[in-house]
Formats: C-alpha cells, sequence, structure tokens
C-alpha cells in the first residue's frame, strides 16, 4: 500500500501557490487541497474580522482532512486495479495553518491558540515556500501590492520555516524553474 507524502505550499500572496500545486498534481497524478480562504472571502467579502479567520483555519482543515480521504480512495482503487500504485504518493496542500497563523498576525497582531496547536499536531513531509521573484497579480481577494509588505510577509515565512524541524525549499524563479525546483524536491521525499 502507498505511504501519502503531505507537502505543503505557503507563503505570501501571489507567489504562485495554487498554480503549483496544480501543476504538481497533475505531474504526479494525484490531487491537491484547494485554498479554502479564497472560497471563504469570495462568498463573504473581504472585510473580514480575526474570529472570521478562526472559520477560514477550520474550513481549510476540513479541506484538507477531504483531501486526504479522497487521495486514499484513489490509492485503494488503484491497488485493486492492474496498475500498481507508486510507494509513496503526493498530496498537495495548498496553505496550511502556518499560513493562517501569519495573515493572523499580520493583519490583527494574534493568533487563535487552536491554530498554534494544530501547527504543532499536524505533520507533513515537506513545504514550499513561494517566493516573492514572481509577478504580483492582482486580483479582488489581494491585499499587499506593494514589494516592502510582501518582503516582509515573505521573511515572516521564511524565518517560520527556518525555525521548524520539516525540510522546505525556497520556490523562486521563472514560473519553469519553479516548477522543476519542487519536482526535484518532492522527488528526494517520495524516495526517502
Amino acid at each position: 500500500m502507498s505511504v501519502i507524502k503531505k507537502i505543503v505550499i505557503v507563503g505570501p500572496e501571489s507567489t504562485g501557490k495554487s498554480t503549483l500545486c496544480e501543476k504538481l498534481a497533475n505531474h504526479y497524478n494525484t490531487i491537491w487541497v484547494k485554498e479554502y480562504a479564497r472560497e471563504y472571502l469570495l462568498k463573504n467579502g473581504t472585510d473580514y474580522t480575526f474570529e472570521d479567520l478562526s472559520d477560514v483555519a477550520k474550513g481549510q482543515l476540513a479541506n484538507e482532512e477531504s483531501g486526504l480521504e479522497e487521495l486514499q480512495k484513489k490509492i485503494k482503487a488503484e491497488a485493486s486495479s492492474s496498475f500498481n500504485p507508486q510507494h509513496h504518493t503526493p498530496l498537495f496542500i495548498d496553505t496550511d495553518m502556518i499560513v493562517m497563523k501569519v495573515w493572523c498576525e499580520f493583519v490583527f497582531d494574534k493568533c487563535h491558540n487552536w491554530i498554534l496547536n494544530e501547527i504543532v499536531d499536524r505533520k507533513y513531509d515537506l513545504y514550499l515556500l513561494g517566493n516573492i521573484d514572481a509577478p504580483w497579480v492582482k486580483d479582488e481577494l489581494r491585499e499587499y501590492p506593494d514589494l516592502p509588505t510582501r518582503e516582509r510577509l515573505y521573511n515572516h515565512y521564511k524565518d517560520i520555516m527556518v525555525n521548524q524541524s520539516v525540510p522546505w525549499v525556497d520556490i523562486c524563479g521563472s514560473y519553469d524553474e519553479r516548477l522543476q525546483k519542487a519536482i526535484n524536491a518532492v522527488d528526494e521525499i517520495l524516495e526517502q
């Protein structure tokens, strides 16, 4: 039976997290977990409160659990067919509780304790940190187009990555370079 390796893509807005997740899922013939915040903000608007971010975080965790269940079913179905699934199967997750922590702290200068507990309790195999060298793309949900703010956010994420124990890779460069760096990092994790 295949072992699921959970790979999380984190970083400031407009660093290509969703695009990278989708491309990686296609490359590895697996699934990816979409960022719940987009769905929530499109439905409820961008005038959110600290308590709203708790709801967003809960929705993200529900998406992650659903994605995990979906992938387990896919692996089971492939194992019962003539197809022999790879020994390790990646699950790509667009955003986790680290993103929620940064968001809470950056906007409200505090974080929900249960989010901090989830960061400690949840286990992942690899983080891919989206660098801000990708062009910023405006959409109705983006808040921070200015470079100094984006740099501050990126450095906040990088500090978290450096001070935790899960392997991580800075994903930078052109879109093709970003994808190749991610594939190289994922391949290494899948071989372990």
